[in-house]
């Protein structure tokens, strides 16, 4: 089972010319780690200690950077949208509008995004360290896959707990854009929130936990597999950890449009049952 793991190191020690081939193999490397992880988790291998730890970095601790960013989105989107609205008579779509914008690309995408510096950039940094310290060897002498003990937990954590945040997100949001819309606009508030019920559905909903789920196993296996493949000492962990932030947010911002491409396919109709 240690297969794809010790191919992920091989890389790490390989060398290459250009900076293009090096980030090339570690693109591997990261595809391979996420290979094993999913055969690792089929198979029942789960380090529950670290797990439940890992959960706890990645959820409570970045609650709040994650609230205050949807509520200033949330308000920033509201006085954008509402001054346009309110000059063509279209007021009442406010909140629908932002509900729409916040569960199927705001929220999910911005907290993935908050959590791949934080949480990823973590994740890089420590495994990293642990590279050139020789502290993964340590792990292969006690006969300990350095998949199962570290890099699984931190899947799971981010895999569990980012469709949570976005979901919290979402709520934060939404409070932050009514109440611009009821004190800055004076918009009634349950106009405002008869739109969200008009406009919003359940599908909406499960895509922004989809996607979050999604993120969460991107962001976690390219800073896990980014750490792995660390070299040249101190100078190497900083470099794999700008590398890997950098990584996670071409993949969410790739893997967004795929996600939503496939969940938004043909002509939606939640604009025709709100006007």
């Amino acid at each position: 089972m240690l297969i794809c793991c010790t191919v992920v190191i091989l890389l790490s020690k390989s060398r290459s010319k250009t900076g293009l081939g090096l980030w090339s193999q570690r693109l591997l490397a990261a595809i391979l780690l996420g290979g094993q992880v999913l055969v690792h988790l089929l198979a029942g291998k789960i380090h529950r200690r670290n797990t439940l730890e890992q959960m706890a970095v990645v959820g409570p601790d970045s609650l709040l950077i994650a609230l205050l960013t949807a509520s200033f989105v949330g308000m920033v989107f509201t006085i954008q949208v509402a001054r346009e609205f309110l000059n063509f008579g279209a007021g009442s779509a406010v909140g629908g509008v932002l509900a729409l914008a916040l569960a199927r690309e705001l929220a999910p995408v911005l907290t993935a995004v908050v959590l791949a510096g934080r949480v990823g950039s973590a994740f890089a940094a420590e495994l990293g360290t642990m590279q050139v310290t020789e502290q993964i060897d340590a792990l292969y002498i006690l006969k300990t896959d350095p998949v199962d003990y570290l890099v699984i937990p931190r899947v799971i954590a981010c895999c569990v707990t980012l469709p949570i945040l976005t979901l919290f997100c979402f709520v934060t949001g939404m409070a932050g854009g009514l109440l611009i819309a009821t004190q800055i606009y004076n918009l009634s508030q349950s106009v405002f929130l008869e739109s969200i019920r008009i406009f919003l559905d359940v599908w909406d909903l499960i895509t922004a936990a989809v996607k979050g789920f999604c993120f969460g196993a991107l962001i976690a296996i390219i800073g896990c597999s980014w750490g792995l493949t660390t070299t040249g000492g101190a100078k190497g962990v900083g470099q794999s950890t700008t590398t890997a932030v950098v990584t996670s947010l071409l993949a969410i911002f790739m893997f967004n449009f795929f996600l939503s491409w496939i969940a938004f396919q043909g002509v939606g109709s939640s604009l025709q049952q709100g006007l």
